[in-house]
């Protein structure tokens, strides 16, 4: 490169643009990544074929959206809240004009899950306080890392047409695990050859159902029946023995015919266990237990209860940091980011039995390191005597 372009390179660098994984792979094995298996891996043939990713990402995004969401301020070493501050009020007001705020962090950790990102646009008024959030769909965004390694959001408007421009500090981006810290990979990419066997599995099967023959048995005769005794025994077997009413009738065959009866091929059982075995597969590519999504094959009550923990701890809560720590980036100004949180509260999820809870709090109480009134509020009830003034008044 000459000194010419070397010194326009530097004057005006070239922009760096990054898209989402729909769109890196749009056309070349449509809108999605094609596996060993032939299958093209997408985040909607992956949910509208697997029940089993459906599952999983609604038992996430569900349990996270139900989660208590507050603004905490920081007083010294204290910790109080903040039911004044706009995210607060936007928290218990609406994020927007369509959605609630529960509804709009379901549908942003199901983009997450799915597509490996989840963008909304920060709307905010002439004092520079966040009073709305708009989603906006990943397959319209496109990343551009600008020259001085700040990073730009151009939106398609697929309704109205052309791109417009946000910055960084204008949108909330949530990501899953990223290779270069500016756009998530998306789990279904990274394990397709997982979610694309699971998809040629499910394919193979409704296709056998479709076009295969699965008799319940057969009549064998010693020698060949003519065309119309064939269908007059058909119809005569079908009368006798079809439907509720003659269930457990009798059957008389003369003139040397025999019943067979077919049961599963050992071929069709291997299937049924092929087909339960992608159930544990897309599981862990989520991390949730498998009793979670209703597989209940290796299920028991102590092992189902233990489940429940386990998924909080090692499933909910990376995810749920994120959401804070992006919300501390992007949703609180810079003064406010230095003694304000977002925490949403997986206290309910997190503890344990109510035995296991009150003597818990019994040994609190005797090793002096919490006092009972501390301990109702743990438990979300007011101090005793504060409830005594309420009652009185």
């Amino acid at each position: 490169m000459g000194i010419r372009q070397r010194l326009a390179a530097w004057l005006a660098p070239v922009e760096q643009r990054s898209t989402s994984w729909d769109l890196l792979r749009a056309g070349v094995a449509g809108w999605g990544i094609a596996d060993a298996s032939g299958q093209v891996v997408t985040h909607l043939s992956a949910e509208n074929s697997l029940s089993t990713i459906g599952a999983c990402v609604n038992v996430i995004a569900g349990a996270i959206a139900s989660l208590p969401a507050l603004v905490y301020r920081w007083d010294g070493n204290r910790r109080v809240e903040a039911p004044a501050h706009p995210l607060q009020r936007l928290i218990d007001g609406v994020p927007n004009m369509h959605q609630s705020w529960c509804d709009w962090l379901e549908a942003t950790v199901a983009s997450v899950l799915l597509r490996g990102n989840a963008v909304s646009e920060i709307v905010l008024d002439q004092r520079g306080a966040v009073v709305g959030l708009l989603p906006l769909r990943w397959d319209l965004v496109s990343i551009v890392q600008l020259p001085r390694g700040r990073i730009a959001y151009d939106v398609s408007d697929d309704m109205r047409g052309g791109t417009r421009r946000l910055l960084q500090e204008q949108v909330y981006h949530l990501r899953d695990r990223s290779d270069d810290g500016i756009v998530g990979v998306s789990r279904l990419h990274r394990m397709a050859g997982v979610v694309g066997s699971a998809q040629a599995l499910a394919e193979f099967t409704g296709s056998m159902w479709r076009n295969g023959v699965h008799p319940s048995g057969a009549v064998q005769a010693e020698n060949k029946i003519p065309a119309d005794q064939r269908q007059m025994l058909r119809e005569h077997l079908k009368a006798m023995s079809q439907g509720p009413g003659n269930a457990g009738r009798i059957m008389i065959l003369d003139q040397g015919l025999k019943w067979q009866s077919i049961s599963v091929s050992p071929e069709d059982a291997e299937l049924l266990e092929s087909r339960k075995f992608s159930v544990a597969e897309l599981c862990r590519v989520f991390g949730v237990p498998p009793p979670l999504v209703q597989d209940y094959s290796h299920n028991t009550f102590t092992n189902s209860q233990e489940a429940s923990r386990w998924f909080a701890s090692n499933t909910l809560t990376p995810w749920v940091r994120k959401i804070e720590q992006e919300a501390r980036r992007s949703l609180f100004s810079a003064a406010a980011a230095v003694d304000h949180d977002l925490e949403l509260d997986m206290g309910d999820l997190l503890r344990g039995s109510p035995l296991e809870r009150w003597q818990a709090n019994k040994l609190a109480i005797e090793s002096g390191a919490l006092d009972p009134d501390e301990i109702r509020l743990q438990e979300g009830w007011p101090p005793r005597a504060q409830q005594q003034e309420d009652a009185a008044a």
